[in-house]
């Protein structure tokens, strides 16, 4: 009575259903003794991927040149079923808006360390879900931002962690005068007295802590600025707010300026060479090579006053042919009420006027170094595990 209320050839139709439901079925169930060996067809969601999120620390890591720092990075997924073989992590800094160098990667034990990153940036593997490296001997040119990103498969999420350093920005023009370079030359101007060119960020911070200066330099990112705390006519107007004066960002061939440069602390010492004579330049030079050392920089006078505390008040030669001395303790007969570096100018190099400032380098200091983790030769920065399987492909197994 019930067949013959469904219709005519109902019980047909269940059964193909069924059948066709069975053969479904039987695609994803595991194989027995008999159907080992045979080929599969299995379909690969996008979900099973599973997401990769990734965590870096807010704010700054901070240290100083010469130190070691660890950037941190973790990630996980969700859900939580990825194979550690098949999860790339690629540390990259980034140089400017759309540039990136290079730092690290690795591929499960596969790793590979780029450029003037060799030797120094070691993988920290503190357990599962760790992407953070360790950089060993950092350098001024350290400093900056730095993306991490871990990849599983299809799946990949990114972080930043910005590396900030202990240092100080002084303002630099050479013996030619003010507003003599271009942004080129002020960038090898700082790196020739053992600097860097400064952000915008360090030199913020160093108006913050007193510094006023009434000449417009360059900084790293090609912007031209000038940091004022006691305002006053000669220097923009007097009836102006303190803060950092911002002529934009200028033509780094045409337009020429000073530099505000940024150095840390040194791997070495500068002090004073005691004489009983005055010395003109090229004695000077003769006098501290004969002491084991050499002219000192200027960045490296600002890194002893900032770091070591060197307090004299005495002018010296340095190593650009500039006479300056540092104040830590401001006295009435050492040039006023502020610390600081003093600066009295390029005089005749044959001039006998003046002593010398010597910088000895640290070279018994030898910095404790694991071992690296040898992989293949190269990775190429695009290459995924032979095993990744694509979103949405088909698999024979």
């Amino acid at each position: 009575m019930f067949a013959k209320q469904l219709g005519p050839g109902i019980f047909e139709k269940m059964s193909l259903l069924l059948l066709i439901l069975a053969s479904a079925l039987s695609v994803y169930s595991l194989p027995t003794d008999t159907e080992k060996g045979r080929r599969k067809v299995v379909h690969v969601l996008e979900d099973d991927t599973g997401a990769v999120i990734v965590q870096t620390a807010p704010g700054k890591v901070v240290t100083h040149r010469g130190g070691s720092i660890t950037l941190p990075c973790r990630f996980h997924h969700e859900p939580e079923n990825s194979d550690p073989a098949r999860i790339r992590i690629k540390w990259t800094k980034v140089t400017d808006a759309l540039q990136f160098e290079d730092v690290f990667v690795a591929l499960g034990k596969q790793q590979r360390v780029f450029g003037s990153y060799r030797g120094r940036v070691f993988f920290e593997e503190a357990g599962p879900g760790d992407a953070s490296v360790i950089i060993q001997n950092v350098t001024l040119e350290d400093y900056g931002r730095y993306e991490c990103e871990v990849t599983n498969d299809m799946e990949d999420d990114t972080g930043f962690v910005n590396l900030d350093l202990e240092g100080v920005v002084f303002p630099y023009y050479p013996r030619e005068g003010r507003y003599k370079l271009n942004y080129h030359q002020a960038e090898d101007a700082c790196k020739h007295q053992d600097a860097i060119l400064a952000s915008h960020s360090q030199l913020h911070k160093a108006w913050l802590e007193g510094l006023d200066w009434c000449n417009a330099g360059w900084l790293e990112d090609g912007s031209v600025q000038y940091p004022i705390s006691h305002p006053r006519d000669e220097c923009g107007r007097k009836d102006t707010p303190a803060g950092v004066r911002n002529y934009g960002y200028r033509h780094k061939d045409e337009e020429r300026y000073d530099a505000f440069c940024f150095t840390s602390k040194l791997n070495g010492n500068v002090y004073f060479l005691k004489r009983f004579k005055k010395v003109n330049y090229a004695e000077a030079a003769k006098a501290c090579v004969r002491d084991g050392s050499a002219v000192a920089k200027v960045g490296q006078l600002y890194a002893a006053w900032k770091f070591q505390l060197l307090d004299r008040c005495e002018a010296g030669w340095l190593e650009d042919g500039s006479i300056r001395y540092p104040i830590v303790n401001p006295r009435a007969r050492c040039g006023g009420p502020q610390p600081g570096v003093r600066h009295l100018g390029f005089p005749d190099r044959k001039f006998r006027l003046y002593g010398v400032y010597c910088f000895r380098e640290n070279k018994d200091e030898t910095a404790s170094r694991p071992k690296v983790t040898k992989g293949p030769k190269d990775i190429p920065l695009g290459w995924k595990s032979s095993n990744s399987i694509p979103m949405n492909a088909t698999v024979a197994i």
